[in-house]
């Protein structure tokens, strides 16, 4: 299989049968084996229906659909596993994906080699009620994670089909895939500026808390992808130090104590110090850090159920 056309979907029934001619007069000429493998997380209209229904007339057709809504994390995690194609192309199951970028992106993972890339969605249609979060979005994950894309979240993206076996995407994580691409040793990351298309059916399925979610999200991704197998690095290090310090005052108020009695010199007990109480708080938040790191240690080594999605029916 050469390329593997992945469509998460959420009650997207009127532009599904849309979207799959679009695709079919893109790719059919440029004679390439392919699937096209619909995921319907969990949708409440008539969308699994359409699939079916596409499926009957299309061998290339393929498609999962989960028993609720997981999210599109889980989609593209159970797509990815399932996809067989050597380059790989996610994109929006609402047409503002345009399918005519699929050469392009092929080409840039083909013949340019990269290991991603990313749609650079440069003139938009969303109202900028979209738009300026989306702007502070990008910006700031620039900063923290050093790629130099301007659109993480757009959907339209192309990888080759090692990268999506090796890296794990749950959550809402789905943003931060070129992050979690680089993490697992794929730097090769590229952007092309793409098409965007105005919505032309229904409604947008996020709203303003996918904002404050991708930040929170942010932190997380940063967080695991430098000390998810290692928490002891952090916390241990972190409740090492708190209890040093602590530890340190503590002992300093004992020995000037000791030096005042020794000395004949009125002073007063060291319980009566604000300082001894700061060292024992100290102490105690160093031993509890400590203690974290220690049981993240043995969580980390255990395997995780957090990516466990049932599935009620797949065509193949």
């Amino acid at each position: 299989m050469e390329l593997s056309i992945l469509v998460p979907l959420y009650n997207e029934e009127e532009s599904l049968k849309e979207l799959l001619s679009w695709i079919r007069r893109v790719v059919d000429p440029l004679d390439l084996s392919y699937e096209v493998l619909f995921v319907d997380d969990g949708s409440s209209d008539t969308s699994w229906k359409v699939v079916e229904e596409l499926k009957q007339g299309n061998s290339m057709v393929q498609g999962i659909r989960f028993r609720r809504n997981y999210g599109k994390s889980a989609a593209l995690y159970c797509g990815f596993e399932a996809a067989k194609g050597d380059v790989v192309i996610t994109m929006d199951a609402d047409l503002q994906d345009s399918p005519d970028e699929i050469p392009g992106l092929i080409k840039m993972i083909k013949e340019e080699g990269f290991d991603l890339v990313s749609g650079w969605k440069k003139k938009r249609f969303d109202p900028i009620g979209k738009t300026l979060p989306s702007k502070l979005f990008n910006r700031t994950v620039r900063m923290v994670s050093g790629i130099k894309l301007h659109d993480f979240n757009c959907g339209l993206k192309a990888y080759r089909n090692e990268v999506i076996k090796n890296i794990e995407v749950y959550g809402e994580m789905h943003r931060y895939i070129p992050l979690i691409a680089k993490q697992a040793g794929f730097p090769k990351i590229g952007e092309k500026i793409v098409q965007h298309q105005e919505r032309k059916y229904g409604v947008s399925k996020f709203g303003i808390e996918r904002t404050i979610k991708g930040f929170l999200d942010l932190m997380s991704v940063t967080f695991i992808s430098k000390f998810g197998k290692r928490p002891m690095h952090l916390f241990g290090a972190l409740g090492t130090l708190m209890f040093v310090v602590g530890f340190g005052s503590a002992l300093w108020l004992g020995v000037h104590k000791i030096w005042c009695v020794y000395n004949n010199i009125s002073a007063a007990l060291v319980t009566d110090s604000p300082y001894f109480y700061i060292a024992l708080t100290s102490m105690l938040l160093g031993t509890q850090l400590f203690l974290a790191g220690f049981l993240g240690e043995l969580v980390s080594r255990n395997g995780s159920e957090r990516n466990k999605y049932h599935i009620s029916e797949k065509i193949e």
